[in-house]
């Protein structure tokens, strides 16, 4: 019994040696000449494996931001830029703006939102336009820039980015006023894009 008494403080040092937190509770609730029972109790930021083969016991201490039921996604560069940009929807349309507090102009939403995602391109929509490689509109993929020739006049002056299911956000300087999203394939921009643009990230 001695012997059992000293096993468990020497867990519990080794324990506190090692920065585990774990709450951990030992007891002997049943022993005989034969045979001893020890309770374990833990809280959840531990667990507790016992290895029965070898003869050991395993306790892992739980990162306190990690739990079972749920684990941060790691968003890929792609998904990462979408939820950035989407998260801008409603900010007003500013002619040459580039960040959040003062609004954007079309290129300025374009540049900031790739900047925060560590990724540099030129400032303005017609240099935005040829910072990547060019596609054609059943290759573009979300996250890739949009050029558009809104008014006709043989080169770039708008940029948005594509978010999938045929749509494109953009800070729009018609009705919206704002960050918003619009349909590629119909209405007014169906016949002004030009071509999508894959930036490769640094």
């Amino acid at each position: 019994m001695k012997f059992i008494i000293y096993i468990l403080l020497s867990i519990s040092n080794i324990l506190m040696a090692s920065n585990i937190d774990c709450n951990l509770h030992i007891s002997v609730i049943k022993s005989s000449n034969s045979q001893i029972k020890i309770n374990i109790t833990h809280d959840k930021n531990c667990t507790i494996l016992i290895e029965d083969l070898n003869k050991t016991i395993i306790i892992n201490s739980i990162d306190n931001n990690i739990t079972t039921n749920q684990v941060e996604k790691k968003l890929s560069l792609e998904e990462s830029i979408v939820k950035l940009a989407k998260d801008k929807i409603g900010i007003k349309y500013k002619s040459g703006g580039a960040n959040p507090k003062n609004g954007f102009d079309c290129s300025g939403f374009v540049y900031y939102i790739f900047k925060e995602n560590n990724i540099s391109i030129p400032r303005t929509s017609k240099m935005q336009s040829k910072s990547g490689e060019t596609l054609g509109r059943d290759e573009i993929k979300v996250g890739d820039i949009l050029s558009f020739d809104t008014s006709n006049a043989g080169h770039i002056n708008h940029s948005g980015i594509y978010i999938g299911n045929g749509e494109f956000i953009h800070s729009s300087s018609g009705k919206a006023k704002s960050v918003t999203v619009s349909k590629l394939d119909k209405g007014f921009y169906k016949d002004k894009f030009k071509w999508g643009v894959r930036v490769k990230s640094d």
